[in-house]
């Protein structure tokens, strides 16, 4: 059975910075990428970040590149996302994915095959 687990997720003054952690199991890490997406209350799960395991492949959302980095550490089945210079519209709860292969289809929520229970993340002053 495989299972998402998120974590790091808390309040933050703007400007600021965090790091989401997403610890998998139960999975085959060669045959799956993983990704970050967020959904703010009334609004659509929005594509932030998503890396392939078995390569350098990484991909991110036009409203935080150059501000998120994602990066994994394989040997632990962990995937984390680093934010920095968080901004209000940031607030959100965070979802990690796990969808099978890579391609432009990475992006949309609705290819992925697996999703954790989310963590929050709310910036605010």
């Amino acid at each position: 059975q495989v299972q998402l687990a998120e974590s790091g997720g808390g309040v933050v003054q703007p400007g600021g910075s965090l790091r989401l952690s997403c610890v998998a199991s139960g999975l085959d890490s060669s045959e799956y990428s993983m990704g970050w997406f967020r959904q703010a209350p009334g609004k659509e799960r929005e594509f932030v970040a998503a890396i392939k395991w078995t390569a350098d492949n990484t991909a991110y959302g036009s409203s935080v590149k150059g501000r998120f980095f994602i990066d994994k550490y394989g040997a632990k089945n962990t995937v984390n996302l680093r934010m920095d210079y968080l901004k209000p519209e940031d607030t959100a709860d965070y979802y990690c994915g796990a969808v099978r292969s890579w391609g432009p289809f990475v992006e949309t929520a609705s290819s992925y095959d697996h999703w954790g229970q989310g963590t929050q993340v709310t910036v605010s002053s």
